[in-house]
């Protein structure tokens, strides 16, 4: 079945809060001690501090300074735990959302992003995945700092209730303004998000694309379409602003008006004898704490913008993954048959891009060769996806020697399947594992030799151990080390998905010579926007619009004006 991953919706949930809570319950216990310990200190700290004082002017000389340094050292080592497990939950909780969140992506299926454009997922990832890891701070703080308050206003009413009075007959009025600014920053933050997506979206699929915006000279076109989002995200980011100037404005202008109304209610009571100069001092240090409840306002803007992370990651960690197919493959030649298959566009069933394959037939016959040409890079690739298993058709079937893909037993698809890409990914602690990971040492080299990768790996320091992080590869290079990985992997079914783009002429032809004489035991799928490549398969299927426009040798197909156009852009790709 079809992975259904669907674009973010506006709206948010406690659900994907609650689970991001549950990712750091360790240090977030560690935190929740310290800054209850701080909290503790803080509160004491005016009364003790009022003791000394009146001590001192008493003269009751120093009796008061050693319950002073006591709270401060205990403050201080409670703000040095609590500032160090902030910063290490985030940072863990990120990565743990980011590693849950792209092994659910993949189990769904590596190429599903056609349900959620990669751009999208990969702002999600860089950008809702530290938002999100933000709850369980933001939520300690909160509800700390909204105790403090509470407790520092009690102690305030009954040190001098005349100044508790004043403390709330101020403080109200700019609660209820930051509160009203914090819904809107939280409904911005969202759209914001949306914005960004959107543009690295289109930004992604502008670069896939690339070479067909060259064959095309779309070049300005294809500017103005990455970048028509831009205006919504500026407008986003100037209303945000905005809305978090407000919301410090109001803080820092109750602060001053609140502590005049307290002095001057404390300074009175002084005045008359009712409250000593300890005690004013005090009065003060609990009208300080008070406002520091008004901080909560920074703590509930990071507990939403945690909630709509949250939400737009829940999106890809709830993603349904299908169950594994359970039949083995049986004996064949690995015929591949694709019937009926349609693979919908970025906008789902009927957007406005089209299908990016529409109701598709194609058969290729068992140890057969056929290439696979067309203008859209997009649907060249869909296919051979398909092909590979790596992603799974929104309508009709893919079967390998009568099998449909996702039935097959996920050991037995990796064995019979093996592919290269444009782009290859070198994971390997060697280049003999990158190639041929587990795999007998002159296997690995035979099918370096027949990719023409042999020559260059031996040139390096260490040879097939060398590490591939520390190789300066070419993108050519790489390219054949990632045709070598596929020819190791002796399967049925070999598919190459531009894996010769970055080829200099002589070096491909010696790897299509190889895939004809050392590979014909298996079928090929080749795709490619080479005339070269083309030529030497057995057929050519020319895709145009999501289907097969035309099904013959190269030659045939070069007599039409549309299939040589494909091959125009070959020197500007």
């Amino acid at each position: 079945m079809p992975t259904d991953i669907s674009p973010s919706r506006p709206g948010s949930s406690p659900k994907g809060l609650r689970r991001v809570l549950r990712l750091g319950r360790r240090w977030s216990a560690v935190m929740a001690v310290a800054v209850t310990a701080s909290t503790g200190a803080t509160l004491a700290l005016p009364a003790v501090l009022a003791h000394a004082v009146d001590a001192a002017l008493t003269g009751a000389g120093t009796a008061g300074a050693l319950p002073l340094a006591a709270t401060l050292a205990a403050l201080a080592g409670a703000e040095a735990v609590g500032q160090y497990a902030g910063p290490r939950i985030s940072a863990d909780t990120a990565a743990r959302l980011r590693a849950d969140a792209v092994r659910r992506v993949l189990a769904a299926r590596p190429l599903a992003a056609h349900r959620l454009p990669v751009g999208d997922v990969a702002a999600r990832l860089t950008g809702s995945a530290p938002q999100a890891a933000l709850a369980a701070p933001a939520v300690i703080y909160t509800v700390t700092q909204l105790a403090m308050a509470a407790a520092a206003l009690v102690a305030l009413a009954v040190l001098a209730p005349t100044a508790a009075l004043a403390f709330l007959g101020t403080a109200p009025l700019g609660y209820a303004a930051i509160r009203r600014q914090l819904r809107r920053t939280a409904t911005l933050g969202e759209g914001y998000q949306r914005a960004q997506a959107d543009i690295a979206t289109r930004l992604l699929d502008a670069v896939s694309g690339s070479r067909s915006i060259a064959a095309a000279g779309a070049l300005d076109r294809e500017i103005s379409r990455v970048l028509r989002p831009v205006p919504e995200l500026s407008r986003h980011g100037r209303e945000l602003w905005d809305s978090q100037r407000r919301i410090a404005w109001c803080s820092a202008l109750l602060a001053p008006v609140t502590q005049l109304a307290v002095l001057a209610a404390a300074g009175a009571a002084v005045a008359v004898g009712s409250l000593s100069v300890g005690g004013l001092l005090a009065a003060l240090g609990y009208t300080a704490i008070g406002l520091g409840g008004f901080g909560a306002a920074q703590s509930l803007l990071d507990v939403s913008r945690a909630r709509a992370g949250a939400d737009r990651l829940a999106e890809l960690l709830d993603a349904p993954v299908p169950a594994p197919g359970t039949r083995p493959l049986p004996s064949g030649d690995g015929a591949l048959h694709l019937c009926g298959v349609t693979v919908d566009g970025p906008g789902g069933p009927g957007g406005p891009g089209g299908p990016v394959l529409d109701r598709l037939d194609l058969a290729v016959p068992g140890g057969g060769w056929l290439a696979v040409v067309g203008a859209d890079d997009a649907a060249t690739s869909a296919l051979a996806a398909l092909a590979t298993g790596l992603l799974d058709p929104d309508e009709g079937t893919v079967t390998l020697d009568g099998v449909p893909l996702a039935d097959l037993r996920p050991d037995e698809l990796r064995a019979a399947v093996s592919c290269a890409f444009a782009d290859p990914a070198l994971p390997g602690r060697t280049v003999e594992a990158a190639i041929g990971p587990g795999l007998p040492a002159e296997r690995v080299r035979r099918a370096a030799r027949a990719a023409r990768a042999d020559e260059f790996v031996r040139r390096l320091p260490d040879g097939y151990r060398t590490p591939p992080a520390e190789a300066p590869f070419s993108g050519g290079e790489r390219q054949r080390l990632g045709i070598a990985r596929a020819l190791a992997h002796d399967g049925r079914l070999l598919v190459l998905d531009d894996a010769t783009s970055s080829l200099d002429a002589a070096t491909e032809a010696g790897i299509l010579h190889a895939l004809r004489e050392q590979e014909g035991h298996r079928t090929r799928l080749v795709v490619t926007r080479r005339a070269a490549v083309a030529s030497h398969a057995d057929q050519v299927a020319w895709l145009q619009e999501g289907r097969i426009r035309a099904l013959a040798t190269h030659e045939e197909l070069s007599a039409l004006p549309g299939y040589r156009a494909v091959f125009d852009g070959e020197a500007a790709g």
